[in-house]
């Protein structure tokens, strides 16, 4: 008689993997487990993982798995993978993370050429049971997108982030529509393929960490994606949702009307620009690089950007009249003056008619 296994102590019974036939005897106590076992041999083999089941969270295989891998990168998935899609992910991949994407229009040569897995199925990318969902959508289809998502195909405690450019709006929408057990990033890089071409360095990145869970391994997931950021040299802000709007629509959303406007008067460059016209170029340039649907839930989505709006059309009425104002006394003067001392006679000077003068004011 030999004896296979002396005494082992496990916290729990071994793993099904492990062979149990042969054993002639064995012995279970509630702090060891005795093996014994006659006329056999032994085979010290490793075990292999083989395949992972559905479940993640859930079996010994995807424990073991997870524990191996490299804890700082992240598995992404890009839900949107347009032109502000495939800018952040070219980084993203850039720094090491699995990415992949899914959209309504195929990109799947675009992915490739970035090294990005492309699902046309949105089933399919959520079984890949990513670490982060990152809404890369039109501020428009958000919630279309996010509603039509396969959220019972991922791992209950997915973090969810968005970058639109208004924050109050998909903040309501991710406490509607997901699950508790969900973790709730919301983000606006205030930057874009245009303005962040050069890099990213200085460029400021809002952020609020709407429902982040406490655990180690989900906090240290939210700084992880946070750091892509901040590895880029961006400024990073920590801002509530309310706060960001009420600023966006007095800096961002002006920006794009005021862009847009002079995009309308055609502006060209001349042999004489003058710094401030180069200014206004590539205010033009950058604004008309982003879609109207941008531009459009700037105004639909954030509610103080009616307030800015009008605010606007004042203080371009209040300058009209103060410009017209002055105007009308230059004339005035002009037409006036140039009669005082002169004889009524005076073959030179006539008075003027009032008819001229309105004339010369319209």
């Amino acid at each position: 008689m030999c004896t296979l296994f002396p005494t082992l102590h496990h916290s729990k019974p071994p793993h099904p993997c492990l062979p149990l036939n042969n054993y002639s005897s064995c012995s279970f106590h509630s702090s060891s487990l005795t093996f014994r076992a006659a006329h056999c041999t032994l085979q010290h083999r490793a075990i292999r993982i083989r395949a992972l089941d559905a479940a993640q969270p859930y079996d010994y295989e995807s424990q073991i798995h997870a524990n191996h891998q490299n804890s700082t990168k992240l598995k992404i998935a890009i839900i949107g993978f347009g032109n502000f899609g495939q800018f952040l992910a070219k980084t993203i991949t850039k720094q090491g993370h699995i990415v992949l994407a899914h959209s309504r229009s195929n990109y799947s040569e675009s992915a490739h050429r970035l090294g990005v897995s492309f699902f046309s199925d949105p089933h399919d990318l959520c079984e890949e049971h990513p670490d982060v969902i990152l809404l890369c959508t039109s501020i428009i289809s958000t919630k279309y997108v996010l509603s039509s998502l396969p959220i019972q195909r991922l791992k209950r405690n997915t973090l969810f982030i968005d970058v639109l450019s208004v924050k109050e709006f998909p903040k309501n929408l991710f406490l509607q529509i997901l699950p508790l057990e969900f973790d709730i990033l919301c983000t606006h890089p205030m930057f874009g393929p245009e303005s962040g071409k050069k890099g990213w360095k200085d460029l400021p990145f809002i952020y609020d960490k709407v429902r982040i869970g406490t655990d180690q391994l989900r906090s240290n997931r939210c700084e992880r994606f946070l750091n892509i950021f901040a590895q880029e040299g961006c400024k990073m802000m920590e801002m509530s949702c309310m706060e960001h709007d009420k600023y966006a629509a007095g800096s961002q959303f002006i920006t794009h009307t005021v862009g847009r406007v002079l995009g309308k008067l055609g502006l060209q460059s001349t042999p004489i620009n003058t710094k401030g016209y180069e200014v206004l170029l590539e205010l033009v340039e950058n604004t008309s690089g982003d879609s109207y649907e941008l531009y459009y839930g700037l105004f639909m989505y954030n509610t103080n950007a009616t307030e800015q709006l009008e605010r606007l059309e004042m203080a371009f009425d209040a300058l009209k009249k103060q410009l017209f104002g002055q105007l009308h006394d230059i004339l005035r003067k002009q037409l006036f003056d140039s009669n005082e001392g002169l004889d009524a006679t005076s073959p030179t000077k006539t008075k003027p008619k009032a008819s001229s003068i309105a004339e010369t004011l319209t």
